[in-house]
């Protein structure tokens, strides 16, 4: 597994954290339910989950059985004997209908009150004579102490009631049964006979009303067929249909006739129309033809004799005597027309108003025939009730007539008490054993799931593909070598931190931990690092890629020792690597590379220091090159954001082959923001069972409004054995 090396907060963190207050709500907002998927909880993942949690499980299991295991103890009783026996309360063949008069004879439920008829039988009035009986052998016993002992249910949905009883006495057990069954078996003859005559009496009582009500509701039924001339629903509603579909044709047809003689009214009073009805009429086309056959004669007369001529001034009074007629005819014609379109206007107007106000009266039948047949409905449901109602009632006379004049025959004793042999605690104990096992099992695994719920880790890889939609570009496999050797070195430091101040110095000059060689890891945690690599060399394989930032949603992912081995695994593989502490608030690269921290990035951009002066080869990789993070400034981010610092960056990127900085968490600090976008993109390093999914959520979504080029995901600290692959 890699682990950031741990190390002491510095000041500047508490002072310079500049966090956007975005950064700061979304942390306040991080609860256990911030996935955007729902949980599959799958047969699979919950043995996952419990094989995880296995030792929480056992200690909630052993904790629950203890205290049910104590509480059986103290709670235990002296052996104890129960008995029983079986009552059959109703007959099997149902004839309980014949005297439940309000029970439908087509149901088969049962009409016995079972809750009351138990309490009847725990009642003290029924009980009384069973205790004085009892008490002649067993003076101890009252009704209370007989009540707490006795239990009687229902057996099942069976028309059977068991009774029991328990007590540390096995005779008084067999006694106190034997008298009980005995006194609720008279009590039940009694009750039968009693009940049988009360069914007959009130079947003789309500026969005369039931009768009075069905002719009642017959005589209801004929006035109202008489008064409203109903006898069938689907009658009536047809022939309203039918009258509303005839209406309807006769109202198109009234309303054309209506249109058209309104058009030819108005044609009429304007000019052309009037025009065109005379010269439709014979006796004015006669008159107009007689007109211009004079006017014809009067213009060839006019050519060849004067106006004053007496044979042109006959032409012309005959043509003047003939207008007054030619005006008088048009007068009658129009008057006539106008009179007859008038006539046959108001005509249609009056059908159209008869037609109206049958429309409306049988709007008002058709408004009103849900309710007549409703109403109607209504009383053939009353009718047939009542009809049921009586002739139910005559069955029922008949069937207790019967019932009475023959033998009555009270509840039946289906089992006769009986009483173990063997005392009853122990096989309590066993199932109360059982039961504390069982509800201890559960109540672990409860916890189990409970906690899981509210761990808002990723534990497997498949959980991290599935939630996070980013290229997952390798998996990085616990590594026991990298945890026992931070220990180690975790240690040594803390050690140093002890040395006085003028001695810690000078031995930073030469180095702040021992030189160590890197250790032999296993092959599955060197491969899982080149697999890495690869998959970021083929990201881009047409430009390749030359500098990256390797950060984390949250501190402890791992991310600072993912930089440090893949730029050991890029220097083995022939690269030029340049490894760049970018972590200004918590420096860790020179405390995993056994370097020591006097000079550093953070002089690089504050002071004109040459580049040659802070970097640095590892003892056990000298060709792999190292800029440690430097003295804690004050004010990290405007060293990483200053015109300094991007001039570095193009210089290392021109100068090696691959350059890789390692950068502080991303929630809650704008330090990696700052200095992403100026390299070829962002790795982020989740951690198995550690990094919180709410806050990587977080992470992402605000690397994608800065609009940065997020690379991939690495997996960090997968416990699974990859050993047999291949």
């Amino acid at each position: 597994m890699i682990e950031n090396y741990p190390s002491q907060p510095s000041n500047s963190d508490r002072s310079n954290n500049s966090a956007p207050p975005s950064f700061q709500n979304q942390q306040n907002q991080l609860v256990p339910w911030a996935e955007e998927e729902e949980e599959d909880w799958s047969v699979q993942k919950i043995l996952g989950v419990l094989r995880r949690r296995a030792l929480v499980m056992t200690g909630v299991t052993i904790a629950v059985m203890t205290i049910a295991v104590i509480s059986l103890v103290l709670k235990q009783k002296p052996p104890e004997y129960e008995g029983n026996f079986q009552l059959l309360v109703e007959p099997v063949n149902d004839d309980s209908k014949e005297v439940d008069v309000v029970k439908d004879s087509n149901s088969q439920m049962s009409s016995l009150d079972y809750e009351s008829q138990i309490q009847v039988l725990k009642s003290p009035e029924l009980m009384r004579d069973t205790l004085k009986k009892l008490q002649a052998s067993y003076p101890e016993i009252d009704y209370y102490s007989l009540l707490d002992s006795l239990k009687i249910t229902r057996l099942g949905e069976t028309k059977i009631i068991l009774v029991s009883y328990r007590s540390s006495n096995r005779d008084q057990t067999q006694a106190v049964l034997k008298r009980i069954a005995k006194d609720y078996l008279d009590y039940s003859k009694i009750r039968r006979q009693t009940k049988l005559r009360q069914g007959l009496q009130f079947v003789e009582n309500q026969l005369p009303f039931t009768q009075n009500r069905v002719d009642q509701l017959q005589k209801e039924l004929q006035f109202f067929r008489q008064n409203y001339n109903f006898d069938n629903p689907e009658a009536q509603a047809e022939q309203i249909s039918s009258q509303t579909v005839e209406l309807s044709q006769q109202r198109q047809a009234i309303d054309l006739q209506l249109a058209q003689a309104r058009a030819n009214l108005t044609s009429l009073k304007e000019k052309n129309g009037a025009t065109a009805m005379l010269n439709n009429a014979p006796l004015y086309q006669q008159l107009i033809t007689q007109i211009r056959q004079f006017d014809v004669q009067i213009a060839t007369e006019s050519t060849r004799l004067r106006d004053k001529n007496p044979t042109i001034q006959t032409l012309k009074e005959k043509r003047a005597s003939l207008l007054p007629l030619l005006r008088q005819q048009a007068q009658q014609l129009l008057g006539a027309k106008f009179a007859e379109v008038e006539i046959q206007l108001q005509t249609l107007e009056v059908k159209s108003q008869e037609l109206t106000k049958i429309e409306q009266k049988l709007a008002q039948r058709r408004n009103q025939l849900p309710i007549l047949i409703r109403q109607y409905a209504e009383l053939q449901r009353k009718l047939q009730f009542a009809n049921e109602s009586l002739n139910r009632f005559l069955s029922i006379r008949e069937n207790l007539q019967i019932q009475i004049s023959q033998t009555e025959l009270g509840w039946q004793l289906l089992q006769v008490p009986t009483t173990p042999e063997i005392p009853i605690s122990s096989s309590d104990t066993l199932r109360s054993f059982v039961l504390g096992l069982v509800a201890s099992i559960i109540s672990g695994v409860g916890i189990v799931l409970l906690m899981e719920k509210l761990d808002n880790a990723y534990h497997t890889v498949d959980d991290l593909k599935r939630k996070v939609k980013q290229p997952l570009l390798g998996n990085i496999p616990f590594e026991q070598q990298i945890q026992t050797k931070q220990n180690r070195t975790s240690k040594q430091i803390f050690s140093l931190s002890r040395i006085p101040n003028f001695l810690s110095k000078k031995i930073a000059k030469v180095s702040v931990l021992p030189q160590e060689e890197q250790g032999e890891y296993s092959s599955n945690f060197s491969e899982a690092l080149r697999v890495v690599y690869t998959n970021i060399k083929l990201l881009s394989s047409d430009s390749p890629l030359h500098s990256i930032v390797i950060s984390s949603a949250m501190p402890g992912d791992g991310k600072s020792t993912v930089a440090l081995h893949l730029a050991q695994i890029a220097t083995a593989m022939g690269q030029r690597v340049l490894l760049v502490d970018a972590d200004l608030r918590k420096p860790t690269i020179h405390n995993l590379s056994h370097l020591n921290n006097l000079w550093g990035l953070s002089n690089l951009i504050s002071t004109n220091l040459p580049v040659g002066e802070v970097i640095r080869q590892l003892p056990s990789m000298s060709k792999l090159s190292v800029i440690t993070a430097g003295p804690v400034p004050s004010d990290p981010a405007k060293l990483l954001s200053s015109s300094k610092m991007k001039q570095l960056m193009i210089d290392f990127q021109k100068t090696f082959d691959l350059v890789i900085y390692d950068a502080p968490p991303l929630v809650g600090l704008a330090d990696a923001s700052l200095i992403a976008p100026h390299t070829d993109g962002l790795l982020i390093v989740v951690r198995i069972h550690k990094t919180n999914s709410s806050i990587l959520k977080i992470a992402l979504d605000n690397l994608k409004i800065y609009r940065l080029n997020i690379l991939g995901i690495v997996c960090n600290g997968q416990k699974t054995n990859f050993n047999g692959l291949y």
